[in-house]
């Protein structure tokens, strides 16, 4: 296991995504607009709802977010795809920090339930992911979770199954 924090600011991010934390050719997250994060509030490797590792974190909504201006113009919601993608993004940054090597690619997710949407006027997203499998081996380093995303503490993605691999080609 390497030896990195448990928590990672906006700094730590953007370091993560020039590929810089893990080292090169490893995880990284992906920069602004695309980063879905501002903050990792915890992250373990056998934490969480089942015991095989876990990792929070939080977004900051702001009105002048790219994506409300062009989805939709006169009503906008930040796109659901996006939440799923910092769910993904997570889950590649947990088996990156785990001091797994290789780069990481979503592989797919089981279900996805919408149940809410994020406005303008929200202030928070909070990301959950549970792992219920982390597995390396010398042909396969996957991670495999479920998540939620709740915006100012309400539920309203939900997700099972979601598969993360790194792969070194």
């Amino acid at each position: 296991m390497a030896d990195y924090p448990t928590s990672f600011d906006r700094d730590d991010l953007l370091k993560c995504a020039r590929g810089e934390l893990f080292g090169p050719g490893n995880a990284q997250l992906p920069e602004p607009p695309m980063l879905m994060m501002d903050r990792i509030t915890d992250v373990s490797a056998d934490g969480g709802a089942h015991g095989k590792g876990h990792i929070i974190a939080e977004f900051d909504i702001r009105p002048d977010l790219w994506f409300f201006e062009c989805h939709f113009p006169g009503n906008p919601i930040m796109p659901g795809c996006l939440g799923l993608d910092g769910l993904w993004q997570l889950t590649g940054f947990n088996l990156g920090w785990r001091g797994w090597q290789g780069r990481g690619y979503a592989l797919g997710v089981g279900e996805v339930k919408l149940t809410g949407m994020v406005r303008p006027d929200r202030k928070m997203l909070t990301y959950h992911v549970d792992f219920t499998k982390a597995v390396q081996t010398r042909r396969l380093t996957m991670g495999v979770a479920d998540g939620r995303v709740e915006a100012d503490g309400e539920v309203i993605y939900q997700v099972k199954d979601m598969k993360v691999a790194l792969s070194e080609s």
